[in-house]
């Protein structure tokens, strides 16, 4: 087995998996850490009297010694469109502990962080992931620093609070949160970065591990994430890539994301063949139901496009006045989740045109519609 280490995504420079750098420190690249080394998928060692995430705790890549932080994450169910329709099918991720999906990714980097004996760290986040990192924090006693926009959604905030961590809230953009946060790390802070710290990548890996399981050892013909940094996304591909690897699937799905109209850099990269987003120019991002995924310069964009290249899947956007109705539309089928998951619901037709009728699609209903209030 490879020994854990870090290497860059864009020069391959190899870096220690207890660094505290977070990202690659060659001025002329600075690129973002990818995770290397560690057991490969051996379905021969799932645990079958474990229900959560942690099934799968022999086959991830995390420091020796590592101990689960866990709030019984995982396990996430998968149901149908309807009794009559299984080629639309809706993994339900807003079911997590928090309400998102970033549970996934929280419970492993927290456990890793508290292996190398992490006793505190700072995130920023726009909700979702603040929520979930101060909960994982609080489980494993570690001490949270979170930087929130001023602007980001009241219940979040709420979340974040009721945890326990200290909470620094910054007016203006998303991406003053991140400098705020950012100078933080550079007076000494540990970055628990849900965009850069592997080790989140390491538990967004059984999104697609569950879906196998679940669909009887087979994945679907597409599935569709939202997009605003990429990370569900990245992990169902990194899931997926493992299973063909072990020669559990022939193929790899075809791997589909969704931007707002409103902010759409990984779109606009998409379309004119580009290998990494430029950030959104003047006036940047508009107002969007979709705060989640409000993100005018991605970090990950140069995985997220090769992705969904070699799958043969697409980023796609859609409109803001369809993001209600999908919302609306869940809803009457019992399924209440936040706006930002309602894109992969808009996208559908687009999909189903790229598609075809037959193909079966998975979308990844990533937020609970209890954070944003109920559509209007």
């Amino acid at each position: 087995m490879e020994e854990l280490h870090f290497i860059c995504d864009c020069c391959g420079t190899p870096y220690p998996v207890d660094t505290q750098l977070w990202r690659c420190t060659d001025p002329a690249c600075l690129g973002n850490f990818l995770l290397k080394g560690g057991p490969r998928f051996d379905p021969g060692k799932i645990r079958q009297d474990d229900f959560s995430l942690w099934r799968y705790r022999d086959l991830l890549p995390l420091p020796t010694g590592t101990k689960p932080v866990s709030l019984g994450e995982g396990g996430t169910p998968l149901i149908s469109h309807s009794p009559a329709d299984d080629l639309v099918l809706y993994k339900l991720e807003f079911m997590a502990p928090t309400g998102s999906f970033k549970d996934r990714g929280f419970t492993t980097l927290v456990s890793g962080l508290a292996a190398q004996g992490v006793q505190q760290a700072v995130e920023d986040s726009s909700g979702n992931a603040a929520a979930s990192f101060a909960a994982y924090a609080a489980r494993g006693g570690l001490k949270a620093r979170v930087f929130a926009p001023a602007s980001a959604s009241p219940a979040k905030l709420a979340q974040v609070r009721i945890y326990g961590a200290a909470l620094e809230l910054v007016p203006g953009s998303r991406e003053m949160t991140t400098e705020a946060a950012h100078a933080a790390v550079a007076a000494g802070a540990r970055y628990a970065s849900h965009v850069h710290h592997p080790f989140m990548m390491v538990g967004l890996r059984t999104f697609a591990w569950e879906i196998w399981e679940q669909m009887g050892k087979k994945m679907p013909d597409a599935i569709v994430c939202p997009v605003g940094q990429g990370g569900l996304l990245l992990g169902a591909y990194e899931g997926a890539l493992a299973l063909r690897e072990a020669g559990l699937i022939d193929r790899l799905p075809r791997i589909f994301g969704v931007q707002t109209a409103a902010c759409d850099p990984m779109v606009r990269a998409f379309e004119e063949g580009e290998e990494t987003a430029a950030p959104l120019p003047p006036p940047g991002p508009q107002p969007t139901r979709a705060e989640g995924i409000r993100i005018a310069a991605p970090m990950r964009s140069r995985m997220v496009l090769r992705v969904a290249r070699e799958t043969g899947g697409a980023i796609l956007r859609v409109p803001e006045e369809a993001i209600l109705e999908a919302q609306k539309s869940l809803a009457l089928q019992g399924l209440f989740v936040e706006p930002t998951s309602a894109v992969v619901m808009a996208a559908r037709p687009a999909i189903r045109a790229i598609l075809g009728l037959e193909a079966q699609i998975l979308l990844a209903l990533t937020g609970s519609g209890l954070k944003s209030g109920a559509p209007v």
